[in-house]
């Protein structure tokens, strides 16, 4: 038996690169448009196929049928490095961003869906940059794995060692991979149209449309615009919201929406927990703003409700400069760093569902101490929930915690203050993009050291896979037989 199977793991990021040269091919038509070159985007597409082809021929009698665990495990987060790299090609070729660091911050920004940039005026940009820019998250939120799941029939294997490693696809809706990957995409194709018609209604152009939408459905967050929504109106603030909200919705959810399940629906407790914790932020945050920084009873409650709706999400879109808030709303946005919203959307962070298993916990440890003969199983949408998974979901949460302390610790010795830090800890784990001190809503990532930009690309693309999966290959047991 092989640890791994390199002739398998080629074959199938052969693939991977296949997908990554054709999503350079739509920003063709929208340089066109504009008057501006393609070049950049046909050459990205050329350099990523020569490798393709050479992958494919090499590996043409790779035994597909011999995938293993591992095999997955390396397919994976390898995959999320070379979009990454790939990604980072048009922008080194246009000269937008000359330097590969931030490039690369930039590009697996992207793919994360996180929303960090090191672009100080982004409205000087060439529409087909802003263009690719906005669809690198729209790929990065379901995009890939979706292509990917798509595709692997095509290989002969099943694609579930891909299908259980990547977070936003953990619920499964069919048996049938490639059934679930339609349906997923159905949606996300949906969610997009219906923003893109409903944005374009108010006061963004169709350009600024799509992008917005991209960023939004993805729970992405890069804009068009250097004050991201700051600047648009009212009508398109709260459009963008709750867009937001439904994008941090489960697309199972949405699955059995149009299954007429709505049984499933009304039983699945992620999604009311999801929904009863953004309304109590929201309100709270709403408060906050009205009573102690004397907004209006509107503008509180809009720019309250976006603001955690942003952050709960992980998308990272701005309406307002948050560190002119009361320090107590600063504090409520820094905790909801670690909110994320439910498994199975496009968003990062530790998720409700993973918050809600452990409040459950907690709540039967209590009710342990205080009737030690009582038996309490923990149930999740009225199932029992097994001492294994509390266990994994429990040991998941210490994990992710002491990554962002560790996280922490390593870019202050950079040179980065202890508030930036933090939050651009918490928010490249997390994948929510905006946080606090030099790197609040009106600066960018731009002025960071070298090593830190690095260091947070990483913890972009380990935050993506859900920590496990990144940090198993570090482990002995990994490389043990």
């Amino acid at each position: 038996m092989k640890l791994i199977n390199p002739l398998i793991i080629l074959r199938i990021l052969s693939t991977i690169l296949l997908i990554a040269a054709l999503s350079f091919l739509p920003s063709v038509p929208v340089a066109y448009i504009y008057g501006e070159s393609p070049g950049p985007f046909l050459w990205s597409a050329l350099i990523t196929a020569i490798p393709w082809i050479i992958l494919r021929i090499a590996t043409r009698n790779a035994p597909l049928h011999e995938m293993n665990i591992r095999d997955g495990f390396m397919v994976v987060t390898l995959s999320w490095i070379i979009f990454a790299i790939a990604g980072a090609i048009p922008y080194l070729i246009s000269g937008t961003v000359p330097a590969f660091t931030d490039a690369f911050f930039e590009a697996t920004s992207g793919f994360t869906t996180t929303g960090a940039t090191i672009m100080n005026d982004v409205e000087i940009l060439p529409h087909s940059i802003l263009f690719w820019r906005s669809f690198t998250h729209w790929i990065g939120g379901l995009g890939i794995i979706v292509l990917v799941i798509i595709i692997l029939p095509s290989l002969k294997i099943s694609g579930q060692q891909l299908f259980t490693m990547e977070s936003s696809l953990k619920e499964k809706i069919l048996p049938k991979t490639k059934a679930v990957g339609f349906r997923l995409m159905f949606v996300y194709f949906g969610l997009t149209i219906a923003e893109v018609v409903l944005l374009n209604l108010g006061d963004m152009t169709l350009f600024d449309s799509i992008c917005h939408s991209f960023g939004t459905v993805a729970t992405g967050g890069f804009s068009t615009r250097n004050a991201s929504l700051t600047n648009y109106s009212s009508y398109s603030q709260y459009i963008v919201a709750i867009f937001m909200f439904l994008s941090g919705v489960s697309f199972v959810i949405y699955y059995y929406i149009v299954k007429l399940r709505f049984d499933k629906v009304r039983k699945n407790e992620e999604l009311w927990f999801y929904t009863g914790t953004v309304l109590f932020a929201g309100m709270t945050a709403a408060a906050i703003l009205l009573f102690q920084a004397g907004r209006s009873p509107e503008t509180a409650f809009r720019e309250g409700f976006f603001q955690v709706i942003s952050f709960i999400t992980t998308t990272g879109f701005i309406t307002t400069d948050y560190l002119y808030w009361p320090a107590a709303s600063i504090i409520l946005l820094f905790v909801l760093f670690f909110a994320g919203a439910s498994t199975g959307s496009s968003t990062g962070s530790i998720k409700m569902a993973r918050h809600l298993l452990a409040i459950k916990n907690v709540k039967g440890s209590f009710t342990k101490m205080l009737h030690p003969n009582i038996i309490t199983p923990i149930r999740m949408n009225g199932k029992p929930v097994p001492e294994k998974t509390s266990i994994t979901v429990l040991s998941f949460i210490a994990l992710y915690l002491f990554i962002f302390v560790a996280g922490t610790i390593i870019v202050t010795l950079t040179g980065l203050d202890l508030v930036t830090a933090a939050s651009a800890t918490a928010s490249c784990l997390g994948n929510v993009g905006p946080g606090l001190g030099q790197i609040g809503p009106m600066f960018n990532y731009s002025a960071l050291p070298e090593t830190s930009k690095f260091i947070f690309g990483l913890l972009m693309i380990t935050g993506r896979l859900e920590i496990i999966t990144v940090i198993a290959l570090f482990s002995k047991s990994f490389w043990r037989l």
